[in-house]
């Protein structure tokens, strides 16, 4: 039913209104949410968000055909916001001139925000923390030179806010004064939060929050929709449990036993065995009561098993023959009485060690046939 619904909206819409008034719509409040994420993850200092979502910004932007004055605004602070951002990256270029670092690049587009600005002393403010800084982040890379074109630059092409503060500059510069007091009150944590103020007045200025104030709608009813059927689920839960314990008492009255239905379900829940090979099955085991005397029986039966297990097969005692006998003699002789491994080596003993040796020669003694 809702899809019908939708359906014959969407045809309703093509036949009173031009589509391609509905796409610009569509572009227009798109581009107002990506505008409104890049400005909080800037607040929030999250710089991949921050890259991914000007990326994906500026690509709509360039096959956007969305005119105004409006639009125009915020491009521009879009790309205030990547120059500010990436301001302590002097290798980085925004402009054709590779002597522009980003901060004063960031300089020349603010200038041309004046407008958006309801407070002029934070226009002036953001204009001293520009100029500041872009001398600082140099002095802080040990680029002296490069700090001395930043101020030329400056000077050439939009001129210093107050006359003291070029001379001041220069003399903190031609000193090499990299943490000089001037830098501290001045710092790039203030030109942020000077610029997170900003943002907070021109969105309050300009909310364009159409699209995220629906989807904000849409999850919180989709959160009540899965509060009610958990509500729902609950309620027959208990009224299932309060039905099935009213059968029983009624079974219970009726019959000495009690039989217990189960829900009839349309699926299976077990899953069958009979797809599976042989290998896979896992063997029956039946259990039943046994008795003392068959469990004493089981168990004797197991350690007996288990003893001729671990019992190795003896091997049956050779016999020492006469020539055996004269080879120990002689080995005896030649070596003396003791060193068995070396008469093992002379002789052929037909795998007998040198314990073996060493017991025949005892019975050797014994019988008084060696003294």
């Amino acid at each position: 039913m809702e899809l019908e619904t939708s359906i014959n909206s969407v045809s309703d819409i093509d036949e009173s209104v031009s589509f391609s008034q509905v796409t610009d719509v569509v572009k227009r409040w798109t581009l107002d949410f990506m505008f409104i994420s890049l400005c909080r993850h800037f607040k929030e200092d999250k710089f991949d968000e921050f890259n991914e979502t000007l990326s994906a910004l500026e690509a709509m932007c360039q096959g956007s055909s969305l005119k105004g004055q409006l639009h125009d605004e915020k491009m521009m602070i879009s790309a205030f916001l990547a120059r500010v951002l990436h301001g302590k990256q002097l290798d980085v270029q925004f402009e054709e001139d590779t002597r522009v670092m980003p901060l004063m690049s960031a300089a020349k587009i603010w200038s041309k925000l004046e407008d958006t600005v309801g407070d002029d002393g934070l226009f002036k403010d953001m204009t001293i923390l520009l100029l500041v800084q872009s001398v600082a982040v140099c002095m802080e890379k040990g680029q002296i030179s490069s700090a001395f074109s930043v101020l030329k630059w400056f000077e050439n092409n939009h001129g210093f806010p107050q006359r003291n503060f070029g001379v001041k500059l220069t003399t903190i510069v031609k000193q090499r004064e990299t943490y000089h007091p001037f830098f501290t009150s001045f710092s790039f944590s203030r030109l942020l939060e000077t610029v997170r103020s900003y943002l907070d007045d021109y969105l309050a200025m300009n909310p364009s929050d159409y699209l995220l104030k629906a989807a904000t709608k849409m999850v919180r009813s989709s959160q009540n929709m899965e509060g009610a059927e958990d509500t729902v689920k609950e309620d027959s839960s208990q009224l299932e449990t309060e039905t099935t314990n009213e059968s029983t008492e009624d079974r219970k009255k009726e019959e000495n036993t009690v039989c217990l239905r189960t829900k009839r379900k349309l699926m299976p829940t077990k899953t069958t065995d009979l797809w599976k090979p042989d290998t896979c099955k896992k063997a029956f085991v039946s259990i039943r009561r046994i008795s003392k005397s068959e469990l004493s029986q089981i168990t004797s039966q197991k350690s007996a098993d288990t003893t001729k297990k671990n019992q190795k097969p003896r091997k049956a005692p050779r016999k020492w023959t006469p020539q055996l006998d004269k080879y120990l003699k002689q080995g005896v002789k030649e070596h003396g009485q003791g060193k068995w491994s070396r008469i093992l080596m002379d002789y052929d003993f037909e795998g007998r060690t040198g314990t073996m040796l060493k017991d025949r020669w005892r019975v050797l003694m014994r019988a008084y046939e060696v003294s």
